[in-house]
């Protein structure tokens, strides 16, 4: 079975070998849920989500075209943020500033700790489009062809981007410590 790629094993899942949704589901689902986490920051929304991506891949496993998986998986985990953050909106924001509020009131025990805790501040602080792009590939590690295809734009277009959410989120985290 490791000899399968990712695309092989999910045309046998949408052929109706439904056990076979066990192997996509122990390759693919830290990495979707590591997605949803560095997005919102909360581990039983993430797991929700989580197993909300795996049963839309069950449930739409014939809408696979023998594309690449890891695109198309992550597309639908865009989706399923995109649509929880819009239910979300207002209650999130209220989230974040509370967070971000709360956590000037803890005393970081380590440099680490504390350099890692402003660059999570300064995250979620762009918007989300350039949050989403960063986590995927800086965090994710999927590369620009791939995020062209999940996002529909050109690689050109997600580097440009890429490039303008880094010097963002920079500018976030040296404000955040000068302050």
């Amino acid at each position: 079975m490791k000899n399968l790629t990712d695309e092989d094993i999910m045309l046998q899942v949408a052929d109706g070998d439904l056990n076979k949704l066990s192997i996509i589901f122990d390759r693919y689902h830290i990495r979707i849920y590591n997605f949803f986490n560095k997005m919102i920051r909360d581990r039983v929304v993430s797991e929700d989500l989580t197993q909300e991506v795996f049963v839309k891949v069950l449930k739409y496993r014939h809408s696979y075209k023998n594309g690449n998986f890891a695109s198309w998986i992550f597309t639908i985990a865009r989706n399923i943020f995109s649509s929880h953050y819009q239910k979300r909106k207002k209650e999130r924001n209220h989230l974040i500033n509370d967070e971000i509020v709360g956590a000037n009131d803890r005393i970081p025990i380590e440099k680490d700790d504390e350099a890692i805790e402003h660059l999570q501040k300064a995250l979620l602080q762009l918007a989300v489009s350039d949050r989403e792009l960063i986590i995927m590939h800086r965090l994710q590690e999927i590369k620009y062809e791939q995020i062209a295809e999940i996002t529909g734009n050109s690689v050109g277009s997600i580097k440009v981007k890429m490039h303008r959410a880094l010097k963002k989120l920079k500018s976030i985290y040296f404000q955040s410590i000068e302050s």
